[in-house]
């Protein structure tokens, strides 16, 4: 597995937005994905970043309905990235930050 292909996207709500202040960042990541590979994979794509801890959670599937059709969500797994206080932060959006 590609260290590139570990992360998928990163999650954005208001919860995780507010985490950013502690230096907590949130992420999909690949389901056979273990915390030390997330970590490799964290530190070589932002150049910069050491990580202090990573928390991982397997997000099961939820069911919706649309009318009289039922089906499922998709699960995913979702990791929660801490970094260590020396650590450049994580430009999620993609701005310069000058």
């Amino acid at each position: 597995m590609n260290l590139y292909d570990v992360i998928r996207k990163p999650i954005i709500t208001e919860a995780s937005m507010q985490a950013m202040d502690q230096k907590k960042y949130t992420f999909e990541v690949d389901s056979r994905a273990h915390k030390l590979l997330i970590k490799q994979a964290v530190e070589a794509v932002f150049e910069g970043v050491k990580v202090a801890s990573i928390n991982t959670v397997s997000v099961k599937p939820k069911g919706k309905r649309v009318g009289r059709y039922a089906g499922f969500k998709p699960g995913y797994k979702k990791a929660i990235v801490t970094l260590t206080e020396d650590s450049k932060n994580i430009d999620v959006f993609g701005e310069d930050a000058e």
